[in-house]
């Protein structure tokens, strides 16, 4: 980018002496009057230099000509009295023109440039602040821009983004997929991924620049996540001083308090920047019914009715340093920590019918308690080179770490042909990571060249113990038949190439990426074990074309690969509810998929965009579930046995109705063929699949922001043999600036003509139907304050590359 600028800086010096030289020869009319000025840009105020500024007369002809210095000032002496028309013009920015008589020396103070809705290598999707842009192989979302992030979480405004959906436990999936990445500024954070939804639930929207969807992403990134990266931008932008964000946020009956902010700070050559909130979020009591129907020799019918109510309390905080030694050294880092603490309280009454009596039941109580501590710190170094500005090599450091505890006491009463006694669960799952990465970038002409290795050294370790109640001694005793001891060691080599061309309305990014995985499982309890090795060669490319007319095409092809984790390798049987188990499997091997693309978006008064995607793998790992007659109990484990693929398409249109009014509307589209075998038998569980947002909103006098939504989401797959339904809901939120640009107002209703919402899922199999009801809270109120202070505008120095582990799938 310095070359760049510095080659930019050559031309316009250049085009300057030119204009110089032409307006003294052509000069006939002498005077001694100065005008002077400062351009700046209109949004961060940012001071603007090597901007081009011309003199014109009453004929169009040039008189004089300049370009600002590096603080944005610009100058014009020895001017005689006259009508002058000035003409501003930049790359990136609108062109500005005015009349000045000028009759004395004139300061026109700063002037201000709006920015263009497009540039070489982006299109926007909005007209005044673009909300979507589109590059190559990303879409970025503007939460900034949207005044409805005021008043929401980051969770609740992921269904306006392009490819993203929420399912009905506000699960996010991307182009469908729940397998994806996500980033924080970036960078991975093993801790904030192993507690995703409680943290992005109680982080202020507001407190949020953007989000990235890369849906092709480049080779330096690992290979893991099926569907693509999700990259939260939280850092802001600062000079020497400080400024930051407030939001403090209630919602009921769902919900509860929260608080959130950022922070940075800059002074000299070191900058900080950090984020943080903590939130408590009740989910009152609400029932559920949950029935299996068999059809084997012997069928039987189960009916459970019960109530759970749950509460989790969550906190986060997450920083970045950078040191700049000199203009050729840099230090920089990260740090982010994250815990919760959760609550499960559930009463069950269950009776299973033979034919026609009642062959067992019982009552159970269950209180579940899980806390969840993670924490991750990276150090980077770069260096830079004195014969090319742009060339660097960056080594980092980075180190993380989670602990899970979950216990869960059960206690059965009223048993019916049932002899189970009163049971305790408990399971200590640690997770740690080392991870070792250095990275070289080099700009050749029109080439951008980056190469990197990488070495990450991962444990996960599991210790669940099952304890039955001993009536003699009063005592729980551990059943080591139902208990295991479980270590997980993972060691992932990687090595990169991508290069990246940008010519004149074409930008071109191509590279591969081979990685290397070695695993080793350790079954403690029998003692045994597993080993796996594969080698895996990944290419992606992606093309971008800006066209003329303000529209742009782009074309994509990559392969990606899902490594299961902890969480489905680990073999803890979660039998909470004895007559459904729920297990992982250490022998499962990744996944690997195989994505195409193409996509048009247009920047005129309707801004559209729209994506198109096939995709295709094999040997998918997939939740199966079987039933056993002998037990009468349904395991849920994860399989390597499905195949799919899906065809889709995605849409985002806005169109400004008026200037107090836009509408805009975000949709998927998919169908998704799958199949897989259980209990050897060959199961289909073929779907259309969609989703769309649209949004209603209006921006009145005085600093109020009104919003309406309507959401639609389809059924969605649960595994190979089930599936949830789709509903639909509905959003109203009001913004109030008090104080401009600092101090703002906001309330919000969600769903307010329904109460309730029956969550339903459906499970089926050879020989039996399952159907999950659960009656929801889905009328809820939110208010939330936010708070803006200090005022700065440069940002946080960070080294190019640092170390981004995307390759674990949960």
């Amino acid at each position: 980018m310095k070359t760049k600028q510095h080659t930019l800086r050559i031309i316009l010096l250049f085009a300057f002496f030119l204009a110089q030289t032409s307006s003294i020869l052509a000069q006939t009319n002498t005077g001694k009057l100065m005008l002077k000025g400062t351009i700046a840009d209109s949004a961060s105020r940012n001071k603007l230099a090597f901007i081009t500024i011309k003199l014109n007369n009453d004929k169009g002809e040039t008189i004089r000509a300049g370009v600002t210095k590096e603080d944005g000032s610009f100058a014009f002496s020895s001017l005689a009295p006259a009508t002058y028309h000035i003409v501003i013009v930049a790359i990136g920015y609108q062109p500005k023109i005015f009349s000045l008589d000028l009759q004395k020396d004139s300061d026109l103070g700063t002037v201000v440039l709006k920015q263009q809705s497009n540039s070489l290598k982006e299109v926007s999707v909005t007209a005044t602040k673009p909300i979507i842009k589109q590059k190559a192989d990303r879409i970025i979302y503007d939460l900034s821009a949207d005044p409805e992030s005021k008043s929401s979480s980051v969770l609740a405004m992921m269904h306006k983004i392009p490819y993203i959906t929420l399912d009905g436990q506000d699960n996010i999936l991307l182009k469908g997929n729940s397998s994806f990445k996500v980033l924080i500024n970036g960078k991975p954070s093993a801790s904030v991924e192993s507690n995703l939804n409680a943290i992005l639930k109680s982080m202020p929207a507001s407190t949020i620049e953007r989000i990235e969807v890369i849906t092709i992403p480049p080779s330096k990134y690992d290979g893991e996540g099926l569907a693509g990266i999700i990259n939260i931008i939280t850092v802001k932008k600062v000079s020497n001083g400080y400024t930051g964000t407030l939001n403090a946020n209630e919602s009921f009956p769902v919900g509860g308090p929260g608080a959130g902010g950022s922070f940075t700070a800059k002074s000299g050559k070191f900058v900080i920047s950090a984020f943080a909130g903590a939130s408590i979020v009740n989910n009152p009591q609400t029932s559920f019914t949950n029935s299996r129907e068999t059809f084997d020799a012997a069928p039987t019918s189960l009916l459970q009715t019960g109530e759970r109510r749950a509460n989790n309390k969550t906190a986060y905080f997450g920083t970045e340093m950078s040191y700049e030694i000199d203009s050729l050294h840099l230090i920089s880092g990260q740090i982010n920590l994250n815990g919760s603490r959760a609550t499960d309280y559930m009463s069950q009454a269950s009776q299973l019918n033979g034919s026609p009596v009642v062959t067992q039941a019982y009552d159970l109580l269950n209180n579940n308690k899980g806390t969840s501590y993670g924490g991750d710190a990276a150090i980077n170094y770069q260096i830079g080179f004195k014969a090319v500005k742009n060339r660097l090599l960056t080594f980092s450091y980075q180190y993380s770490g989670n602990r899970n505890n979950r216990n869960g006491d059960v206690a059965i009463t009223n048993p019916v042909n049932f002899n189970t006694p009163n049971y305790t669960q408990n399971d200590k799952q640690n997770f740690n990571e080392h991870t070792l990465q250095a990275d070289f970038v080099t700009p050749i002409k029109h080439i951008n060249i980056e190469a990197g290795v990488k070495g990450i050294l991962r444990t996960s370790n599991s210790n669940f113990g099952y304890n039955s109640f001993n009536s003699t001694t009063g005592q729980f005793d551990l059943n080591t038949a139902l208990s295991n001891q479980y270590t997980n060691k993972q060691n992932v080599f990687s090595t990169y190439n991508f290069y990246q061309i940008n010519l004149k309305s074409w930008n071109i990014n191509a590279g591969v990426r081979v990685e290397e995985t070695v695993i080793r499982a350790d079954f403690i309890s029998t003692a045994t074990t597993a080993d796996q090795d594969y080698f895996n060669v990944l290419p992606s490319i992606s093309v971008g074309k800006n066209l003329s007319d303000q529209t742009a095409l782009n074309f994509g092809f990559s392969q990606r690969i899902r490594r299961p984790g902890i969480n489905r390798l680990n073999p803890y049987i979660n039998r909470s509810n004895p007559n459904f188990e729920v297990t992982g499997n250490p022998n499962l091997r990744p996944v690997l998929l195989n994505d195409i693309q193409a996509g048009y978006s247009s920047n005129k008064k309707l801004s559209l965009n729209i994506g198109l995607d096939y995709s295709f793998m094999n040997n998918l790992d997939l939740q199966v579930a079987d039933f056993d007659p002998a037990t009468q109990i349904t395991r849920t484990t994860y399989e390597n046995t499905g195949k799919s693929s899906s065809a889709g398409s995605n849409l985002s249109v806005s169109y400004p109705v008026s200037k107090v009014y836009n509408v805009s509307l975000n949709g998927n589209v998919m169908y998704l063929w799958l199949q897989g075998i259980s209990d050897g038998v060959v199961v289909h569980n073929n779907m259309l699949m969609y989703s769309f947002s649209f949004s209603n909103g209006f921006r009145f006098d005085k600093g109020w922001a009104v919003n309406a939504d309507l959401n639609i989401v389809s059924r969605n797959p649960t595994g190979l043999q089930g599936y949830s339904n789709g509903f639909f809901g509905t959003a109203f939120s009001a913004n109030k600036e008090l104080i401009k640009n600092k101090l703002g107002f906001a309330v919000r209703v969600n769903n307010p003509f329904t109460g309730y919402r029956n969550n339903v899922a459906r499970t089926f199999g050879p020989d039996f139907n399952q159907l999950y009801n659960s009656r929801d809270y889905y009328r809820s109120f939110g208010i939330s304050l936010n708070y803006k202070f200090g005022g700065l505008n440069d940002g946080v120095n960070k080294s190019r590359r640092s170390i981004e582990n995307n390759d674990v799938a949960n």
